[in-house]
Protein backbone atom coordinates (compact mmCIF):
# COMPACT_ATOMS: atom_id res chain seq x y z
CA UNK A 1 0.00 0.00 0.00
CA UNK A 2 1.21 3.51 -0.81
CA UNK A 3 -0.06 6.98 -0.04
CA UNK A 4 0.03 10.03 -2.26
CA UNK A 5 0.70 13.07 -0.08
CA UNK A 6 0.63 16.74 -0.89
CA UNK A 7 4.14 18.15 -1.28
CA UNK A 8 2.91 21.75 -0.94
CA UNK A 9 0.11 23.77 0.64
CA UNK A 10 -2.70 24.81 -1.66
CA UNK A 11 -6.09 24.04 -3.14
CA UNK A 12 -6.70 20.43 -4.21
CA UNK A 13 -8.38 19.84 -7.57
CA UNK A 14 -9.51 16.41 -8.80
CA UNK A 15 -10.13 17.68 -12.36
CA UNK A 16 -8.02 19.63 -14.87
CA UNK A 17 -10.97 22.03 -15.37
CA UNK A 18 -14.57 22.29 -14.07
CA UNK A 19 -16.09 20.55 -17.11
CA UNK A 20 -13.61 17.66 -17.27
CA UNK A 21 -13.73 14.22 -15.69
CA UNK A 22 -11.59 13.65 -12.56
CA UNK A 23 -8.00 12.54 -13.15
CA UNK A 24 -8.69 9.32 -11.19
CA UNK A 25 -11.55 7.61 -9.37
CA UNK A 26 -11.61 4.83 -6.79
CA UNK A 27 -10.65 1.73 -8.75
CA UNK A 28 -8.46 3.58 -11.29
CA UNK A 29 -5.21 1.80 -12.14
CA UNK A 30 -2.19 4.12 -11.94
CA UNK A 31 1.55 4.05 -12.58
CA UNK A 32 4.25 6.17 -10.98
CA UNK A 33 3.81 8.88 -13.64
CA UNK A 34 0.00 9.08 -13.63
CA UNK A 35 -1.26 12.56 -12.76
CA UNK A 36 -3.80 12.09 -9.96
CA UNK A 37 -4.68 15.71 -9.13
CA UNK A 38 -3.60 19.34 -9.14
CA UNK A 39 -2.62 21.51 -6.19
CA UNK A 40 -2.91 25.23 -6.91
CA UNK A 41 -0.71 27.75 -5.16
CA UNK A 42 -0.88 31.44 -6.10
CA UNK A 43 -2.48 30.69 -9.51
CA UNK A 44 0.15 28.05 -10.34
CA UNK A 45 -1.31 24.58 -10.90
CA UNK A 46 1.08 21.81 -9.84
CA UNK A 47 0.50 18.29 -11.18
CA UNK A 48 0.72 15.64 -8.48
CA UNK A 49 1.85 12.21 -9.71
CA UNK A 50 0.86 8.88 -8.16
CA UNK A 51 4.46 7.89 -7.40
CA UNK A 52 3.49 4.20 -7.22
CA UNK A 53 1.83 1.47 -9.29
CA UNK A 54 -1.52 0.05 -8.26
CA UNK A 55 -5.19 0.82 -7.83
CA UNK A 56 -6.69 3.92 -6.17
CA UNK A 57 -8.52 2.56 -3.12
CA UNK A 58 -9.31 5.76 -1.23
CA UNK A 59 -9.61 9.49 -1.92
CA UNK A 60 -9.03 11.35 1.35
CA UNK A 61 -9.95 14.94 0.40
CA UNK A 62 -12.79 16.66 -1.42
CA UNK A 63 -12.39 18.74 -4.56
CA UNK A 64 -11.34 22.33 -3.75
CA UNK A 65 -10.30 21.50 -0.17
CA UNK A 66 -7.19 23.25 1.16
CA UNK A 67 -4.33 20.81 1.78
CA UNK A 68 -1.06 21.13 3.68
CA UNK A 69 2.28 19.47 2.99
CA UNK A 70 2.10 15.85 4.14
CA UNK A 71 -1.69 15.58 3.94
CA UNK A 72 -2.70 12.20 2.49
CA UNK A 73 -4.59 12.69 -0.78
CA UNK A 74 -4.97 9.12 -2.09
CA UNK A 75 -4.29 5.54 -1.04
CA UNK A 76 -2.93 3.13 -3.67
CA UNK A 77 -3.00 -0.65 -3.18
Amino acid sequence: MAEVVSPIPGTFYRKPNPDAAPFVEIGSIVTEDTTVCLVEVMKTFNEIKAGAKGKITNIHVENEDFVNPGDVLFTIS
